[in-house]
This record gives C-alpha cells, structure tokens and sequence, in this order.
C-alpha cells in the first residue's frame, strides 16, 4: 500500500466543525487567505484549492441570492471577479479560467450561507488520473508562496463606482 501526506486534508477536516462565515470573518481580521476588502466585496484564497491561485470574490454583506443583491453590488461583485481575472493573468499567466457560483448545498456550495463566485485559473494539462481515480490535487504551491504572489497586485486595485 502506498501512503499520500496530504497533512492540510486534517485543518480541512477540523475547519468543518469551526462555526461562522468565513467571509465575514475575513472582513474582521488579517490573515494569510485575504487579498482584497473593497468597499463592496471582499476576494480570499480558497483555503482547499482545485489548484493555485483558486480565488473566492464575494460581496461584503452576508447573502445568499443573486436576488438579495443591490444593482450596485452585483455591478462591484462581477467587476472584482473580472479585476481577479487580470491579476491571475499577470501573475500566475493560465491557460483559461472556470469561473461560477454554486448556489445551494445540492448545487455544491460549502458556504451556501454567503454568496461567493469561485475564480480557478486553468493551464493545459493542470489535471490527471490522481484527480479521477484517487479524488487527490495535486497543488504544486503553498498557499502561503501563491498570497505573496498575488497580494501586491490586488493592494494597487481600485474599485469605485463608476
């Protein structure tokens, strides 16, 4: 039998029982997941990646629905994920990008409390049989080195109104 250390999958596992949004906790603190805080929305790593550079925009008050959103907040909502966008292009240069919502539990939201897009940079051959027949990622850089990489981009960002 061959044994994957994967010693992030335990912090994944003992996060599940950790109570609050993690969106409205990144507005009230620092810390090493958080890119962003605009007037209107908010950008985090995704802590548990699909690969590097998975980013999570969400908007700054505690929603669920497209619905529940202002004109003016899904106006700065689709403008940050298209700034995030930008900034993964010069700094990490993807292939392509999967951007979208899960709304719902069925439709695979793990925060379906806070309304978030998921923004995943892409490049050619970024999976492999790992993910399909073992359900294992393969994320080839800490989190820690990708924030640093992508942090004084998000800093030189302005989002106001237009």
């Amino acid at each position: 039998m061959k044994t994957m250390w994967a010693p992030w999958r335990m912090e994944y596992i003992l996060d599940q029982k950790k109570d609050g949004c993690i969106f409205c906790k990144a507005l009230g603190e620092e810390d090493a997941l958080t890119l962003f805080k605009g007037s209107a929305t908010l950008v985090v790593m995704n802590k548990f990646p699909y690969i590097n550079g998975h980013l999570l925009v969400a908007p700054r008050r505690h929603l669920s629905g497209l619905n529940e959103l202002t004109m003016e907040e899904m106006g700065m909502l689709l403008k940050t994920v298209e700034q995030s966008v930008e900034i993964l292009k010069k700094a990490m240069q993807p292939d392509g990008f999967n951007v979208g919502l899960n709304l719902g539990k069925v439709a695979g939201a793990g925060v379906e409390e806070h309304l978030h897009f998921h923004v995943v940079p892409r490049w050619f051959g970024d999976t492999n049989a790992l993910t399909v027949f073992a359900d294992v990622r393969v994320i080839p850089e800490h989190f820690k080195a990708t924030h640093a990489r992508l942090k004084p981009y998000f800093d030189t960002i302005n989002l106001t109104k237009s």
